[in-house]
């Protein structure tokens, strides 16, 4: 694994590889975890050439307060890395990817509103002009997201495609421990209590329940319900337990 700091190195580095190979990318904000490891997994079994970043983007937080505490374990993702044969892994610094002080950025006007975006104001903006940068960087063959972020997910694949480039988009199932909860880089700031509590989220979006009826159930438990709603034959919701915010989907 070759770690690339900066993004003057890593042009080196790309017109390096052969056009003719396959490329296959993970983009992270790090604080690595099994989710991210099965797609870095995937990728490795689909590709020739594997590459990882490692940016936490300040443009999609909204809350300053959860950029601030977003968890940095990079000593620690770098140790996990290393122990898979993907071949490079690129740092970027802020200064890099936002050289122009995020005066363009990618907006959607539709998807992007609803759920994640309703709650979140520009977060999507943040995220879409993070991962068109990052295309652009790499230029990868195909791309691997994680279904847990399925609202994200699909916003980058109409992207992806609105935009006519030559990426394939690769949705990966959902991880999760053994009581249903999905993984996430924030389930480290649950408490003890909270853990336990956790898993009750997934276990009502599957329940087959109304939204009324799950949401009811929900408060009951002790979780602050953001949002339940059913979207493309999915249905998705966001809830505080704490301090902490956990997003999960379940197709119906």
């Amino acid at each position: 694994m070759k770690i690339v700091h900066g993004l003057s190195k890593w042009s080196d580095f790309r017109l390096s590889i052969n056009e003719n190979q396959r490329i296959g990318f993970i983009p992270t904000m790090g604080a690595l975890h099994k989710g991210h490891i099965s797609l870095v997994e995937k990728s490795i079994d689909e590709n020739e050439i594997t590459i990882v970043s490692i940016f936490i983007n300040p443009t999609q937080f909204n809350d300053k307060n959860d950029l601030k505490t977003y968890p940095k374990k990079v000593e620690n993702d770098i140790n996990m890395l290393s122990s898979l044969n993907i071949t490079y892994l690129l740092l970027p610094s802020e200064d890099e990817m936002y050289k122009d002080g995020y005066n363009y950025k990618i907006t959607e006007k539709n998807l992007s509103f609803k759920m994640e975006g309703l709650e979140r104001e520009g977060h999507f903006d943040g995220v879409l002009t993070v991962v068109m940068k990052l295309f652009n960087i790499v230029n990868p063959t195909c791309a691997y997201f994680g279904e847990k972020d399925y609202q994200q997910l699909r916003l980058i694949e109409n992207m992806a495609e609105s935009f006519f480039m030559r990426i394939k988009i690769i949705p990966c199932k959902t991880i999760r421990s053994k009581d249903g909860l999905a993984l996430s880089s924030r389930n480290s700031f649950l408490t003890a209590d909270e853990r336990l509590i956790a898993p009750k989220f997934y276990k009502a979006l599957k329940s087959k329940k109304s939204i009324r009826e799950i949401k009811k159930k929900l408060n009951n438990d002790g979780f602050k319900v953001e949002y339940i709603e059913e979207y493309d034959g999915r249905l998705f919701g966001a809830v505080k337990i704490g301090n902490v915010r956990l997003i999960d989907n379940e197709k119906i």
